[in-house]
C-alpha cells in the first residue's frame, strides 16, 4: 500500500471516528429519545437541528467520499479492515473527552486491532 492511499484511509477513518463522537455530543444534548408518533417527529427535528449532529453527519459525507477515492487505489480485502483503526480511535477520544471506561478488556481488543493493521498493513 503507498503512503497516498494509507493517507486517504487514515484521514477517512479519522472523519468517521470525528462522526461519532459528534453525534454522540449531540445525542447527549438531545436526552432520551421517545419512539411514539409526535414525539419521534420531535426527536427527529431536535437532532436536524442540533449542531454537533449535522456537522457530524456532514464528517461522514466526506469520509463516505474519501473512503470511495481509497477504494480505486486499494484491494477492499486491505481496505475494509482498516478501518477497525476507527474503533481504537473513537474508545480513546471518547475516553477522553466523555469519561466512558477503558477497562482491560477493552484496552486489550484495543491491542489485538493494532496488531491486526499493522500485519494488514504489511502484508
Amino acid at each position: 500500500m503507498t503512503l497516498s492511499a494509507f493517507s486517504i484511509i487514515l484521514a477517512a477513518v479519522l472523519l468517521n471516528s470525528a462522526a461519532q463522537l459528534m453525534l454522540k455530543a449531540g445525542a447527549q444534548s438531545l436526552g432520551t429519545v421517545a419512539f411514539n408518533g409526535a414525539s419521534l417527529f420531535s426527536a427527529a427535528w431536535n437532532a436536524a437541528t442540533q449542531p454537533w449532529i449535522v456537522l457530524g453527519l456532514c464528517c461522514y459525507f466526506v469520509s463516505a467520499g474519501l473512503w470511495i477515492v481509497a477504494l480505486t487505489k486499494v484491494d477492499v480485502t486491505v481496505a475494509y479492515p482498516m478501518l477497525s483503526m476507527g474503533y481504537v480511535i473513537a474508545a480513546v477520544l471518547a475516553w477522553h473527552f466523555f469519561g466512558e471506561a477503558l477497562t482491560a478488556s477493552r484496552i486489550l481488543g484495543i491491542s489485538i486491532i493494532l496488531v491486526g493493521v499493522v500485519v494488514l498493513a504489511r502484508g
